[in-house]
């Protein structure tokens, strides 16, 4: 059957798209997962045997002498550690982007032009000297300690870096900027006269915010938050500099497999339950959208 020209433009158009998604996307997402299902070679590199080990290995540890399995909760914690440091930082940038981008919104043109190249300007550098920039403000000899301990305020250096906190504040600094952006565009559709409105029916800050603001700049609050939090479970700079080898978390027990330990299938399991993960929360994500908009999944 013989396809209409407006059908035939559309897949000309579509193809070199489809192709590119095809080639970066879908083939090593395929060879990831099958790499997962084989056995690893001594020196890195896989044998092509048929072996579910890599994926016993996230919850079960294998004795060596007798070969019994015992439940491990090992990698279940940096999971868990992974899932609550993006979660956390998500929640902070939503915290200070709502009212940056509330601020910068409600500009003049010309001053939201000034304000978004401000906001966007970090991403003219790379992250690696970013993360390292902020270690070096961080550590005990960085400027925060050392004004600390010049105004008497402190009587030793607090520890900054090489935390949790580090990791944190490492996260909500690389992935800050992906929050305003998209609430930024929620509120340039927002009608503020819709604001106005409410005070005149009498309601108060706190109505106004959870009733009005919040429902209408949802979109921008969920792509934000999917924007940050997707990311921020698979960082790898941010632990691995600010966290001083200390805090493990899943981006970096990938790197270790691959770079390390040599155990390919592993860190290709590992990396094939992260992007479940995330699949799962972007098919949430969608499905809350479509419901909120009356269509049905």
């Amino acid at each position: 059957m013989n396809m209409q020209p407006e059908t035939r433009l559309a897949a000309g158009l579509l193809s070199p798209a489809l192709l590119v998604i095809t080639i970066f996307m879908v083939v090593p997402i395929a060879i990831t997962t099958i790499y997962s299902f084989l056995e690893p070679a001594r020196y890195g590199g896989v044998v092509w045997n048929f072996s579910a080990e890599a994926y016993i290995r996230v919850l079960f540890e294998r004795d060596i002498f007798d070969d019994s399995l015992s439940f491990s909760t090992d990698y279940i914690r940096i999971f868990a550690r992974s899932l609550i440091q993006a979660g956390v930082a998500t929640v902070l940038c939503l915290m200070v982007g709502i009212p940056a981008a509330w601020f910068i919104a409600t500009r003049s043109d010309r001053q939201k032009s000034v304000w978004l190249v401000l906001i966007t300007i970090p991403y003219w550098v790379n992250l690696l000297v970013r993360t390292i920039a902020l270690l070096l403000i961080l550590r005990d000899e960085g400027p925060i300690n050392s004004g600390l301990q010049s105004l008497g305020l402190t009587s030793g250096p607090l520890p900054l870096a090489y935390n949790d906190f580090a990791v944190g504040l490492g996260l909500v600094y690389s992935f800050l900027p992906f929050m305003i952006l998209p609430l930024y565009a929620a509120f340039e559709r927002f009608d503020f006269r819709l604001l106005e409105a409410a005070y005149d029916l009498h309601a108060n800050r706190f109505q106004a915010v959870f009733k009005v603001v919040l429902p209408i700049l949802k979109p921008g609050i969920v792509a934000g938050s999917l924007l940050v939090f997707i990311p921020g479970i698979g960082a790898f700079l941010a632990p691995d500099i600010l966290g001083g080898g200390k805090t493990l978390m899943i981006g970096n027990l990938i790197g270790q497999q691959f770079q390390g330990s040599r155990n390919w299938p592993f860190g290709a399991a590992l990396s094939t339950i992260l992007l479940v993960f995330t699949l799962i929360a972007l098919f949430w994500s969608a499905r809350r959208s479509a419901k909120a908009g009356g269509e049905v999944i």
